[in-house]
């Protein structure tokens, strides 16, 4: 056997069936082998970063492990800050390059480089494969790392010689690990003292919660304990249902933020994630003095990483919460009833509150984004699924759209832009039973608008929602912070922050890409667009003119 059919064997055994990549010479011998397995199905795309942030998605999306297949060193390259997106996002991933001829090495040959080491920086484990008898055993290994709390990717360069090379080593198969692991009771029994006796408890509900599926037990641990649930500052799945009277939005990104959000809060309990990512250092603990701090973590290496607990637990996230669920008892947690009360309360003043703000709005000429995240959610199907990147415009998304639990939202972490349109790919890759909605600004969407082409050569009916205010206002924001934060006084202009200079037509680069399009300049043909959009069961993008920073 070859080392080429090693490697695709070893797809099989591990149950992938689609290959992302960008084909390239030294991929010659997957290329050239793929007639032979018509069980693997290899999603084109025409930037290396677009692949494997569409892979990185699909990866949240299916539960599988993605596999990605990219070119040499510039194409690994290109797509480093794309592999950034899926280390930060936890997503199994085996990354792969071809490789020039190792008997080339010493010749420094066109496109050559350390493949490993370009790749090492942003994945669990990077290695290049130097013989075909270690191409079963690596790879292998490869699917065992990346899915180890925490998932992430890992990288194995192919060169092009030992893909051609005679092996008897068989190609790898998954090993029947059962790795869940089980809460520890004590812990447990601390944590469940700890929460029945907190006046003003609140959650901070992490991704793994979505990936476990254990979403419906945080609903009940929450109602039985009457506390606030929030959400990372950057999140990549939907992990408790947005419109529940628990929810209360997303946290901030620095010390002083989350502390002021956190302020009434006496118990702190933090569930499967990486707490917390800041943008902005501020000094001091997002903690209060004397707040009791909970945490369940499916990794050793996240517990208490940040902070000193007053008790942690290395659990499978599902486990650690239906064992909370179960140490709390059958009987009512003094309080709970009142503080679900007052949580309804302030869930239906703020939800008037929005209201008002909507209306306010509602005539404002470019369109507000308040009112143009109304009109898509009224243009859209009930069961959409939302790939979302629409930064600035997150309050508004969040106050408009109901996402129920996982499945729902996808998005990126790391702060790294231009992850939407790839990342719609791969949800769309992976579902395909239900509508798919991409929300994305302007500025973010040119960092992998070539994913447009990849919906049309699939035929992919994604609907492509750009959301055009002409700006980085994103950077905007964060220079009027930088000035706050360091004393700069400064009435300078935004410099390099707007897009107008020539004005980008969405529509035009759509057409050009095999994608049809709409342009929208006015509210009230918002929701028809949308809705035609998704009714011709195309790949189709709307671009909508909206008001710039205020």
């Amino acid at each position: 056997m070859r080392g080429r059919q090693v490697l695709l064997e070893t797809l099989l055994n591990h149950g992938v069936d689609r290959i992302f990549g960008n084909p390239g010479t030294t991929e010659s011998p997957l290329l050239d082998s793929l007639l032979d397995y018509p069980q693997l199905q290899y999603i084109v795309h025409l930037h290396e970063g677009v692949a494997t942030g569409a892979a990185n998605f699909y990866a949240q999306a299916s539960g599988k492990t993605a596999f990605v297949n990219l070119h040499v060193a510039p194409g690994l390259g290109n797509a480093i800050g794309a592999i950034y997106g899926a280390l930060k996002n936890n997503s199994p991933m085996v990354v792969t390059a071809g490789q020039q001829d190792t008997r080339m090495r010493l010749r420094d040959p066109i496109l050559g480089h350390d493949l490993a080491a370009i790749a090492a920086p942003v994945t669990k484990w990077s290695v290049q494969v130097e013989r075909a008898d270690e191409l079963g055993p690596i790879l292998q290994r490869a699917f065992k790392i990346a899915n180890e709390a925490p998932a992430g990717p890992v990288f194995v360069a192919l060169p092009i010689d030992v893909m051609e090379q005679e092996t008897s080593v068989p190609a790898g198969k998954p090993g029947h690990s059962f790795t869940a692991t089980r809460p520890d009771p004590a812990g447990i029994a601390a944590m469940a003292k700890l929460l029945a006796a907190a006046k003003t408890p609140a959650i901070v509900a992490g991704d793994d919660i979505a990936r476990a599926g254990a979403h419906g037990t945080l609903v009940k641990l929450a109602e039985k304990t009457g506390a606030a649930v929030w959400f990372e500052g950057l999140r990549g799945q939907n992990a408790f249902p947005t419109d529940h009277p628990s929810a209360r939005g997303t946290l901030a990104f620095d010390a002083v933020g989350i502390a002021k959000q956190l302020a009434g809060n006496d118990l702190v309990l933090m569930v499967g994630g990486p707490f917390f990512e800041e943008v902005w250092y501020a000094p001091g603990s997002p903690f209060a003095a004397g707040t009791k701090v909970l945490q369940i973590e499916a990794a050793p290496s996240r517990l208490a990483y940040n902070f000193a607990l007053d008790a942690g637990v290395v659990s499978d996230v599902a486990a650690g919460l239906e064992a909370l669920m179960s140490a709390l008892g059958s009987a009512e947690v003094t309080g709970a009833k009142q503080r679900n009360a007052a949580l309804m309360a302030q869930k239906e003043a703020e939800d008037a509150a929005q209201k008002a703000r909507v209306e306010k709005a509602w005539s404002r000429t470019p369109t507000s984004m308040a009112r143009a995240m109304a009109e898509i959610r009224a243009g859209a199907p009930k069961d959409v699924i939302v790939v979302d990147e629409t930064i600035t415009a997150n309050l508004d998304l969040f106050k408009t759209f109901t996402f129920a639990g996982p499945g729902d939202y996808y998005s990126g972490r790391g702060g790294g832009i231009g992850q939407g349109l790839a990342g719609a790919i791969g949800v769309a890759v992976a579902e395909s039973k239900r509508p798919i909605l991409c929300l994305s600004g302007d500025g973010s969407s040119m960092y992998s608008i070539q994913a447009l082409w990849t919906a049309a050569h699939h035929d992919l009916p994604i609907v492509f929602v750009i959301l055009a205010n002409r700006e980085y206002r994103v950077l905007k924001h964060n220079i009027d912070a930088y000035r706050a934060r360091f004393d700069v006084k400064s009435n300078k202009p935004y410099m390099h922050m707007d897009l107008n200079g020539p004005t980008m037509g969405f529509v035009d680069m759509a057409k050009g890409m095999g994608v049809a399009g709409s342009y929208v300049a006015k509210a009230e043909d918002i929701k028809a667009a949308v809705a035609a959009a998704f009714k011709s069961g195309k790949p189709h993008l709307v671009e909508i003119e909206i008001e710039g920073k205020r």
